[in-house]
């Protein structure tokens, strides 16, 4: 008989800014066979070296409100009142089909989102896992977000925005409280092992 064929995850990441929650994702990426990031969409001007489809798919503001309009959109947000960021149903359905395991990094707001979908897909639910990022302490979110040389005052809009989202760390089925990279890491890579051999 056949082996089964093993169930595709979703692992959603959230966190506030500097949790460390997209250096995890990366990581996970690049050491683990069989699990691939969702290119997520933004209205942020490109960087230097970034390329459209693998680091990000880069929208005009215009396109990003036709793919609005046309219910392209698995979630999407303002981000620190700027830039739009998005995930594109079809970046996640289609390799959830082709049976292929995804991670993300988005904010709270947009995990809300994907689990409300989730509510009314039993596909999507199979798949989904929840993980939080929290710092140790808020002094070193605060440390960390200082340290990345932002200006004070994107700190301080940053902190407000970390406080509220910590107050959702209780609704998801997993947080790792930050201390060292090797250990939030295990942490992760112990929560993905679990999410793959899961029934």
């Amino acid at each position: 008989m056949p082996a089964a064929t093993p169930q595709p995850v979703l692992l959603l990441i959230a966190g506030p800014a500097g949790s460390g929650k997209t250096t995890l994702c990366e990581r996970l990426v690049a050491e683990q066979p069989g699990i691939e990031r969702v290119v997520t969409a933004t209205t942020r001007p490109r960087r230097p070296g970034e390329v459209d489809g693998v680091h990000y798919h880069f929208l005009t503001h215009e396109q990003f409100d036709q793919a609005l309009a046309r219910g392209e959109f698995l979630e999407w947000a303002c981000v620190h009142g700027k830039n739009r960021y998005g995930t594109l149903r079809h970046a996640v359905f289609d390799r959830l089909a082709a049976g292929r395991s995804l991670i993300a990094a988005i904010d709270v707001q947009g995990v809300r989102s994907v689990c409300a979908v989730a509510d009314q897909d039993t596909e999507l639910r199979r798949a989904l896992t929840t993980v939080f990022v929290a710092p140790a302490t808020i002094d070193e979110l605060r440390s960390r977000l200082a340290g990345r040389g932002d200006d004070p005052a994107d700190v301080e809009r940053r902190m407000q925005t970390a406080l509220a989202e910590l107050r959702d760390a209780a609704r998801y089925e997993h947080r790792i409280f930050s201390t060292t990279r090797e250990a939030d890491y295990a942490a992760l890579l112990a929560i993905w092992r679990a999410a793959t051999t899961r029934a």
